[in-house]
């Protein structure tokens, strides 16, 4: 025997009714309508399903047992649909985003969490990536856009390219501790104290060594994490002293700030257009930049502290 699943569906809810005109009710059906497809739904059972009396009506136990299945049946058509769904919305390839670990422990969830849901049939693949890196793939044409560090590199890629915020680098230690009183110091005094850093593969981390080159002071570092939010902490709590981004750091938090006076310290982020063809995307692509500008601007009002500027990302 087969059963139709709307019939099921009406069954069900003249269960939870109680009644057949609150059942017909629910799903818009006259009263002749739903009283016919009970007794349609009855001969192909080939028993009684519900029993009638003047305050409504309740299941027989053959009703019972039909209604426990047929939860179990819509259920998993429910289940079913929403794993084929995925399939027939969209058949775009994803759009490809690159950006360093601040950008990308930043501001980029935001942005992605409102571009996602403002655009359902749309998919992005995100990828952490080094300026250099980032601006090879979207010269080739593997990725749509990218968030990186305005240097020499990207400005001779010819890749269109517009300012996202500034990144430059401070220096953080506890309050009170080693950063008492001073306005600013230079990587090679940072590296006389003991530090914490972020991971050695880390994009910042290397950024940072490119630009000290071969003659870097030795560091000492008394760990290493991966994630800038736990390195502020670990500096605000006396561990060691830490470069980091000064959008990083929240105004509220008792922590020493020091300017990183270094010229590389001096940072600012782009967000970068591929050299994809094609204008099936320029819609989507224009959309998702949209949001992360929205989200960058968002983080500098955040992060914002007593005549500071605000930083956005790091690469």
């Amino acid at each position: 025997m087969r059963y139709d699943l709307d019939d099921l569906r009406l069954f069900l809810d003249i269960l939870a009714e109680g009644s057949i005109t609150g059942g017909a009710r629910r799903v818009h059906l006259s009263l002749p309508s739903a009283s016919a497809r009970v007794r349609a739904l009855e001969h192909t059972a080939g028993v009684p399903l519900l029993i009638r009396g003047r305050r409504g009506v309740r299941p027989t136990p053959a009703g019972t047992t039909l209604a426990r299945h047929a939860r179990d049946v819509l259920a998993q058509t429910a289940r079913l649909e929403s794993a084929v769904a995925s399939y027939t919305r969209s058949q775009a390839a994803p759009l490809t985003l690159l950006g360093g670990g601040s950008a990308m422990q930043g501001f980029v969830p935001g942005a992605l969490v409102s571009f996602l849901r403002a655009h359902p049939d749309a998919d992005v693949r995100v990828s952490e990536s080094r300026t250099p890196q980032t601006v090879r793939m979207l010269t080739e044409g593997e990725a749509d856009l990218g968030i990186v560090i305005d240097d020499e590199e990207a400005r001779d890629s010819g890749l269109d390219m517009e300012p996202l915020g500034d990144d430059s680098l401070v220096v953080v230690g506890q309050a009170g501790g080693i950063l008492a009183g001073r306005s600013g110091l230079t990587y090679s005094e940072v590296a006389e104290h003991p530090l914490v850093g972020l991971d050695a593969d880390s994009s910042l981390r290397r950024w940072i060594e490119k630009n000290l080159g071969p003659h870097a002071p030795v560091v000492r570092y008394r760990t290493t994490v991966a994630g800038l939010n736990v390195l502020v902490a670990l500096a605000a709590a006396g561990v060691g002293l830490a470069v980091v981004p000064r959008r990083t750091v929240d105004p509220d938090r008792p922590l020493d700030v020091c300017e990183l006076e270094d010229p590389w310290a001096r940072r600012l982020h782009l967000l970068a257009w591929g050299a994809k063809a094609g204008t099936s995307r320029t819609a989507s692509v224009a959309a998702l930049a949209e949001h992360l500008r929205d989200a960058a601007r968002s983080e500098r009002g955040t992060h914002t502290g007593s005549g500071e500027p605000a930083n956005e990302t790091q690469l």
